[in-house]
C-alpha cells in the first residue's frame, strides 16, 4: 500500500494553503485575536464555496466527492493556519443540516465536557448544534484559548454524538498535527535569525535538540493520522474496532505533539515566547483546547488499553 500523497492530493494541499494564507494570513489571525472575533462569515461563505465542509460529499449531493485522507490533509492546513470556528462539527452536519456544506451555516457541537455541564465551543456564533433540533441557551465560560469562546449548557443535555465522534477525533487530531507542523516552522526560523554569542541559537546543541524532538513528534503523528484516514476511508462515521483504535491513537500523538511542540517553541523564542507579540501562545492555547475536543488523552487510553486487552484474550484463545 501506497501512503505517499498523490499528485491530486498535493495539489489540493497547495491550494488550500495558498486559499488560507491570502485569506487568513498573520494580519487577520492577530485582529481576530486582538478583537475577540471568532467567526468571519464571509470567510466560511469562502470555505464552503472551496468545498471545504463539503469535501465528503457525494458529488451527486453537491459535494467534492473525496474521502477522509483529503480531509485531513485539508483540515492539517487549517491548524497550521489556526483557522478559528468550529470547522470539525460544520464539516460533519455537511449534507444534514442545510446551509452546512456550503458555509452559509455555522455548526457546532457538544465535543468538551466538564463537571457542571457539557461545553460547546462557538454556540454564540452558531446557527446550529449537530444533533439538535434547537440551539440551546448555554452560560458563557473563560476559554483560555482568545478564538474559542466556550458556553456550558446546564442540565447535561447534551446531545448524542458518538456517531461523529471518531471522524471528529480523527479530523481533529489533523488541526493538531498542522498546528505541531506550524511551531516547528517557527521555531527553526526563529533559532536561525536570533542571535546570541556573535552566532545563530541555532547552532548550539540545546536547541537543535529541542527542534529534532519537534519534528519526531509531528512526523510520528502525522503518520498515524494519515494511517487512520487511509484506514477508515469508506467506512461509516462510526468506525469500529480495530480502526477506532488507530483513531485513538492519532489523536493521542497528535494533541501531544501539538501541546508539546507549542512548549518547545515557546523555550526556543526565551523571553520573546512569553509577550503577546508573539504567535506562539495561540498555538499553545489552541493545542490545549483541542486537546479536550471528541477524545480527550484519558479517553484514548482507556480505549487502546480495552483493545490491547482484548488482542491479547484472542490470541490466547487461538
Amino acid at each position: 500500500m501506497d501512503f505517499q500523497p498523490t499528485r491530486d492530493q498535493r495539489d489540493l494541499r497547495a491550494g488550500v494553503r495558498e486559499l488560507l494564507a491570502g485569506r487568513y494570513g498573520r494580519d487577520a489571525l492577530r485582529a481576530a485575536a486582538d478583537g475577540g472575533s471568532a467567526v468571519d462569515r464571509e470567510l466560511w461563505r469562502e470555505l464552503g464555496a472551496a468545498g471545504f465542509f463539503a469535501l465528503r460529499l457525494p458529488e451527486a449531493g453537491g459535494g467534492v466527492g473525496l474521502g477522509l485522507p483529503e480531509a485531513v490533509i485539508v483540515f492539517e492546513e487549517a491548524g497550521r493556519a489556526l483557522l478559528p470556528g468550529p470547522l470539525v462539527a460544520t464539516h460533519l452536519a455537511a449534507g444534514s443540516v442545510p446551509g452546512a456544506a456550503a458555509g452559509t451555516a455555522v455548526v457546532t457541537a457538544f465535543d468538551l465536557g466538564e463537571r457542571g455541564g457539557p461545553l460547546v465551543s462557538y454556540l454564540g456564533e452558531a446557527d446550529a448544534v449537530l444533533g439538535e433540533a434547537l440551539l440551546p441557551a448555554g452560560e458563557p465560560v473563560r476559554s483560555v484559548d482568545p478564538l474559542t469562546p466556550l458556553h456550558r449548557v446546564p442540565g447535561g443535555g447534551a446531545a448524542d454524538v458518538s456517531a461523529y465522534r471518531d471522524t471528529g477525533a480523527l479530523l481533529t487530531a489533523a488541526l493538531q498535527v498542522g498546528g505541531a507542523l506550524r511551531t516547528l516552522e517557527l521555531a527553526v526560523r526563529y533559532a536561525g535569525e536570533r542571535e546570541q554569542f556573535g552566532q545563530p541559537i541555532g547552532a548550539f546543541q540545546a536547541v537543535k535538540h529541542l527542534c529534532a524532538g519537534m519534528l519526531v513528534r509531528a512526523e510520528v503523528a502525522r503518520t498515524a493520522v494519515y494511517a487512520a484516514a487511509v484506514a477508515a476511508d469508506g467506512e461509516a462515521a462510526e468506525v469500529a474496532g480495530e480502526v477506532a483504535g488507530e483513531i485513538a491513537a492519532a489523536k493521542l500523538l497528535a494533541d501531544e505533539a501539538a501541546v508539546r511542540n507549542a512548549r518547545d517553541c515557546l523555550q526556543v523564542y526565551g523571553g520573546m515566547g512569553f509577550t503577546w507579540e508573539a504567535d506562539v501562545h495561540l498555538h499553545l492555547k489552541r493545542a490545549w483546547v483541542r486537546a479536550e475536543q471528541w477524545v480527550t488523552a484519558a479517553e484514548a487510553e482507556e480505549l487502546l488499553a480495552a483493545e490491547l486487552s482484548r488482542t491479547a484474550t484472542d490470541g490466547e484463545a487461538r
